[in-house]
């Protein structure tokens, strides 16, 4: 499809005139999570790759679907050489207390200002993130888009992608 199309296409649909795509370099951000810390897409380059699972909104029923099954198969995805995270523009409190609620032992990011989600082109226009998980290689660049993201086979599904994309198994 021609970009101009399909930038009309998504401006209507309310996500960024212009997605990032397979290949791209991944927008860089400075995120508080909910373990604490703050995270840094360029603080991983060079070592490890990098996944980020938007969500549209802590405590509902597809988005904790979601992060239990993130939860109870996170070994599938820590088999490999990746950090990984949920995001969402949810205010850090609400990810503190969902992941503590889920049993999340990996960072959920708050992106309260809506800037990360819309350098990813993830925000819609009811202001949520769309849930679209991004896989980002050591050196910056984005590997794949999944746009159709199944909650209950989130962590299963996730495993089988890095694997597809040939990321390092973990040592």
């Amino acid at each position: 499809m021609h970009r101009f199309a399909s930038s009309v296409i998504c401006m209507m649909l309310g996500a960024s005139a212009w997605a990032l795509e397979v290949g791209d370099l991944a927008p860089d951000f400075a995120l508080a999570a909910s373990d604490g810390q703050t995270y840094r897409l360029s603080d991983f380059k060079d070592k490890q790759a990098v996944v980020i699972a938007w969500f549209p909104k802590a405590y509902t029923r597809g988005c904790t679907i979601e992060c239990k099954s993130l939860a109870e198969n996170g070994h599938l995805i820590r088999a490999f050489d990746v950090s990984y995270f949920m995001a969402s523009v949810d205010p850090l409190e609400d990810n503190i207390g969902f992941a503590t609620e889920q049993n999340a032992d990996f960072p959920l990011l708050s992106d309260p200002s809506k800037e990360t989600a819309k350098a990813y082109g993830v925000l819609g226009a009811m202001g949520f993130a769309a849930r679209h998980t991004f896989y980002i290689g050591k050196d910056g660049r984005i590997l794949a888009i999944d746009t159709k993201v199944n909650p209950p086979t989130s962590a299963e599904d996730m495993a089988a992608t890095l694997a597809t994309l040939g990321i390092d198994a973990r040592q």
